[in-house]
This record gives C-alpha cells, structure tokens and sequence, in this order.
C-alpha cells in the first residue's frame, strides 16, 4: 500500500513501506530481486539473471545493499517482488482515546496479544481533526488509530473481539467495524490524503516530512515526549503513524520566508532523530537520510560504519556520479 505518487523501484530505492508493512513487511523482505544500471554502465542482477527463490545464501545479499541505497549506487529499472494471496474477509474501524499515550499504548497491547493486525494507523488530535474535515468525515479532534484486520470469516470475528477488548481497556471509544470495500477505501483514502490535511491547516505555507522508528517498547514514551516538544516549540506538526513498526511521522508545516521559524524546525527534526536513536532506534523508518539526515547517520553507525558505507560507494561508483552528496 504505497503512497498515491509512488513508483515499485523508487520504493525499492528507498527501502519504503506503507500501511500494510506491519503484516506484510517493508520492500526489502519483499523484493527477490532488482536489475541495476551501475554507475560504469553495467547491467546488475543482484539475485542473478531469472532468479526469483524466497529464500538464498549464496554470497553477499546484493538485493538488500541496493534497497534502501537511494540512488547512490546505481539505477534499479526492474523489480522482482515476493506476492501475498488476498484475504478472505477485512475488517477496519476507527477508535479514539483520551491521550496520545493511550492510543500508543493500545497499538502495543494489541501486538503483544499477537493480533494478526494488518494495518494499524495513528492519528493525533491534531491530525485526527484536520483529516476528517478535510475528507468530510468529521472525525473527532482526538487521538485516534486506524486499524485493519485480514483472515478468514471465523477467525476475524476473534480477531475483532480481541482487538475490542485492548481498545476499550485503554479507553478507546467509537468502534465500528466497516467490511465493505467502499467503506474501507473511504476510510483509507481519508488517511492517505494526511499530507493535503496537513497543508490546509496553514495556506499557503510549505510541509517538510520527517520520520523516526524506535522498538515498539518504547514508542509510547518517544511519541508523548515528541509531542510535548512539539508544543514547547510552537511547532505546528501533527502527528501520523505506522505505529505496528514503531514508526512515526510529524508533518511540520511552516513559513518557509521566517527565517526563524525554519530554524526551529531544523532544530526540532535533529532532537526527533536523537530521540529515537537514545531509544534504540533509527533516524529514519523509511524516509531515508538524504542531505538533511547525514549528521544523524553517522551518530547512529558509528565511524566504522560510515566508512564502510564509504568503501562500498567508492568501489562502484568511484567518480561519485549517483546523486553526489547524499547520505554520505
């Protein structure tokens, strides 16, 4: 389930996800493998020609170097994917809770409860609020999830009553369980259109999206102390989530003419990454570190690390002519 403009191999070139990942996986357990244009003109089949086995131990993973490389080590132009069956029945619904806290906390009950969920979205109040007007859907200004359920007719009625269960003992309120495609793709086209939301709160302003991921154990903290720095800073940024990964988003939407005002949200986009990386986690779930993360990347590598990542730049693309300058 990518985003509306997103394409296979620039997903791939990203290590990107979507809503479904929290089931399903991200692209890099999902691609076999990629055919790539390196840098001196060469043609690579990182699994070799015509390879597509679920599994493989034959040398260096090729697949994975080049998901997620961002177009620094060559052009992926062909995408070899791992396919899963369609469900026999769906199920979505929408809840909302008192705190931010509390949502949080419910997403990680229900993965602790080992609920098969597909997708399972967070919402703040700011972002719950700007989405349902924005769709027309009047959502309640609250912290909200957005969750999807996939198995056959008996077991996704156990599936839903367990899931209601969580919702309710972290206050959750509001559930209704939409299992007819239109329905579904109403709720689901609400969340997609999050970005357009996000921008209509300040017209004529310009939106800069940044992503962290943590363990799940310690989301609940990250996102609350997220928030209140949010708050503290004047920040208007609501909050979105891929909350089953441990992945979050905050849309920060600013003046791009206030000097001033950039430099805060410079500022509060290097605490994220810093927040997530003293939680154990990533600077970025699938973003990617581009020109603005390169600081970030090394504070979470390590030296070694990035000079690593250096060595295996220089040695296939040593005139550095693939997107010089970004990430390393």
């Amino acid at each position: 389930d990518p985003g509306a403009d997103a394409s296979l191999c620039g997903m791939a070139a990203t290590g990107a996800s979507g809503t479904n990942a929290v089931r399903y996986g991200t692209m890099r357990p999902n691609v076999l493998n990629l055919r790539v244009v390196l840098p001196d003109g060469r043609l690579l089949h990182t699994a070799g020609p015509g390879r597509q086995p679920r599994k493989r131990a034959a040398g260096y993973d090729l697949t994975s170097l080049f998901v997620g490389s961002e177009g620094t080590l060559g052009f992926l132009t062909q995408a070899t994917l791992r396919l899963h069956p369609l469900p026999e029945a769906t199920a979505a619904t929408v809840a909302s809770f008192p705190s931010v806290r509390a949502a949080v906390a419910c997403t990680v009950q229900v993965l602790q409860a080992t609920v098969p969920v597909a997708r399972i979205e967070f919402l703040d109040e700011v972002m719950a609020d700007a989405c349902g007007r924005f769709s027309g859907m009047g959502l309640p200004a609250a912290a909200t999830l957005l969750l999807e359920l996939h198995g056959s007719r008996h077991s996704l009625a156990e599936q839903q009553q367990q899931t209601e269960e969580i919702v309710r003992q972290n206050g959750g309120s509001g559930l209704a369980w939409a299992e007819g495609l239109e329905e579904r793709e109403r709720l689901w086209s609400m969340r997609h259109n999050a970005w357009y939301a996000a921008l209509a709160l300040r017209p004529g302003c310009q939106g800069y999206s940044t992503d962290v991921c943590v363990p799940i154990s310690r989301l609940p903290d990250v996102v609350v102390e997220t928030k209140q720095d949010l708050q503290a800073s004047s920040i208007t940024g609501p909050m979105v989530g891929h909350v089953g990964d441990g992945n979050f988003h905050c849309l920060l939407i600013f003046n791009s003419q206030d000097p001033e005002e950039a430099q805060r949200i410079h500022a509060f986009t290097q605490r994220l990454g810093r927040r997530a990386l003293a939680a154990g986690g990533t600077c970025t779930g699938e973003h990617g570190v581009g020109l603005g993360k390169r600081a970030l990347l090394q504070e979470e590598l390590g030296q070694e690390g990035l000079d690593t990542l250096r060595s295996i730049k220089a040695a296939l693309d040593p005139h550095n002519l693939m997107n010089p300058g970004k990430v390393l």
